[in-house]
């Protein structure tokens, strides 16, 4: 008997013990996970595997070579921690892979494993269940979205980052009364207004949230909440003393972006167009688990604060982009990818209390969903890293190229906009090399915005690049910006010879005094060709007609 007494004092006291020490393996658990997630990514991008550099990528990283206060369509952060990386980590990287890709994107790893981190504070804090925060990281590790954001340096990096640390301190700041996280909370959205405009969202959402529930609204009276909105304006200072400086550039084409300034009608079926985005973005599966989670806790129903806050620090990103989608014709699926951080910490939560209430049948078939969708998710993530594998399947699948779809595989496989840049950059340097052994030092130029930066940065010695697409329908971009070049300083190119990747239309042809045949350069994997550009040689330049700015030619 006294030694049954003695046995259960032990099993309780280790249970005790247990829940003590539960947050230290279950952070130990999630560092480890974050870690070792990190690593596999470095290491894939130092592989010979690792796709070529987005035209997004390649945007931001010309950005980089320029650093200013802010650029013609997104705040300065993107650049800035491009060039700081590029800065320290560039030597290491052409040491190590031979080229500095890897430094372009190394922010990227970072911000990813950052946002990581916030994701497991904030489900600890809401719901005080450690292994839960933990169930939550590893859910979320088997997310596409989340690796891609965590592998490609776009502005979706350091501003899902910021929106997720926003997060963890609005919750410090509001229910833990903390004064000094106003301040840093400022700070830490003024750095993510910094990456995308869409950060300035927080605001209105956290003080829907503090507006919603009786016991919080005096808070939005509250010094700290003000002291949160000056900070982070001050912090977007940047972007409005250079758009200031600059025509207002930025809101021209943010708005023109938006449907709002170019007249473009009402299209009804864009909100079923940006569903289905969501719907595919997240794989089904956690598009409506995080539906049901919404669903069943919308603030009029339940009210539980904490649970209240994690909603209206989604619900509103969801809706803005919904409403806008009209607009739009849906938008791009990752517009309003912010408002699955709460949304993920939320769902989490309802399926830890859902589960147990199950009929054990409806459990192990949930449950075994579950597994299935974080396996698919895997199974995806790894294709999306090394699509090769998949693309001879796709290849058979989608068929064989015809003159009206010259590229099938790029209607399933959105990577091919990540391959075949070397292969153009190849065959551009070879023309360079060329007419270099003519006497001829030649310019080169594009004629959209998006093919600039990945020629400046796979053609041998990143050299500049110039675009001259508004002479071919194409919009505003920041090349305009940068002087001198071609359309507004035509006499500092006059009489020289340009490469020029794109289509040529009449007015690039009359600034010309002879143009070659055009080369067309085509990258294919597998027998299927995945993209192909022409490369033209333009002689004698003499200037631009018409003039740029004239009626047509202004498009944001």
């Amino acid at each position: 008997m006294a030694s049954a007494v003695e046995l259960a004092r032990v099993y309780r006291a280790t249970i005790r013990l247990g829940r003590r020490y539960r947050p230290t393996v279950a952070g130990l658990l999630v560092a480890g996970l974050i870690l070792a997630a990190a690593l596999a990514r470095v290491a894939y991008l130092a592989s010979e595997a690792a796709l070529d550099l987005s035209p997004d990528e390649a945007h931001y990283w010309d950005w980089s070579r320029h650093v200013d206060w802010s650029y013609y369509s997104k705040g300065p952060l993107v650049a800035w921690l491009i060039r700081a990386s590029t800065t320290w980590a560039g030597p290491w990287s052409e040491r190590w892979t031979g080229h500095i890709m890897l430094a372009v994107r190394l922010p990227a790893v970072v911000c990813g494993s950052l946002l990581l981190a916030s994701v497991y504070l904030l489900t600890v804090r809401v719901f005080r269940r450690p292994m839960l925060a933990a169930a939550a990281v590893a859910a979320a590790l088997t997310m596409p979205v989340v690796s891609a954001g965590a592998t490609l340096m776009t502005i979706d990096a350091p501003y899902t980052c910021c929106w997720g640390w926003a997060l963890v301190l609005g919750h410090q700041a509001v229910f833990r009364r903390s004064a000094w996280a106003w301040p840093v909370l400022g700070l830490v959205v003024g750095l993510g207004i910094l990456a995308k405009y869409t950060m300035v969202l927080f605001i209105p959402s956290l003080a829907l949230f503090l507006l919603a529930v009786p016991r919080y609204r005096p808070l939005v009276l509250n010094g700290g909440f003000w002291l949160m909105i000056g900070v982070a304006g001050l912090c977007s200072l940047p972007i409005v003393i250079w758009n200031a400086q600059n025509d207002w550039v930025t809101f021209r084409h943010v708005s023109a972006l938006a449907g709002v300034s170019d007249g473009s009608p009402v299209r009804w079926l864009g909100p079923l167009a940006f569903l289905g985005g969501q719907v595919g973005m997240l794989l089904g599966f956690w598009f409506a688990v995080w539906l049901a989670a919404m669903t069943a806790h919308r603030p009029w129903v339940d009210q539980s604060e904490e649970e209240c806050y994690l909603w209206w620090l989604s619900a509103p990103m969801f809706v803005v982009f919904a409403v806008f989608s009209f607009k739009t014709g849906g938008g791009e699926p990752n517009w309003p990818v912010t408002a699955y951080i709460s949304g993920l910490v939320l769902a989490a939560g309802w399926l830890a209390r859902r589960l147990p209430r199950l009929r054990p049948g409806c459990r192990r078939c949930l449950l075994g969903t579950l597994g299935l969708f974080a396996g698919l998710g895997l199974v995806l993530t790894v294709v999306g890293h090394r699509p090769q594998l998949l693309r001879p399947m796709l290849a058979r699948w989608v068929g064989p190229p015809s003159a009206t779809d010259p590229f099938p595989l790029r209607r399933v496989d959105p990577t091919c906009r990540l391959s075949g840049w070397r292969t153009l950059a190849a065959e551009v340097d070879h023309l360079r090399d060329q007419l270099r052994h003519q006497g001829t030092e030649p310019i080169l130029a594009v004629t959209h915005w998006s093919l600039a930066g990945e020629l400046g940065f796979y053609c041998a010695g990143q050299p500049t690049v110039y675009s001259v697409g508004r002479l071919a329908a194409d919009r505003h971009s920041q090349y305009d910006l940068w002087r001198p070049n071609p359309l507004l300083d035509a006499e500092d190119f006059r009489g020289r010879t340009f490469v020029i990747v794109g289509h040529l239309t009449p007015s690039l042809i009359a600034a010309f005094e002879r143009i070659e045949r055009a080369r067309f350069v085509c990258h294919e994997e597998h027998g299927q060709p995945l993209a192909a550009w022409h490369v033209i040689v333009c002689h004698g330049f003499r200037g631009i007609v018409p003039p740029v700015g004239s009626s047509g030619l202004e498009r944001y």
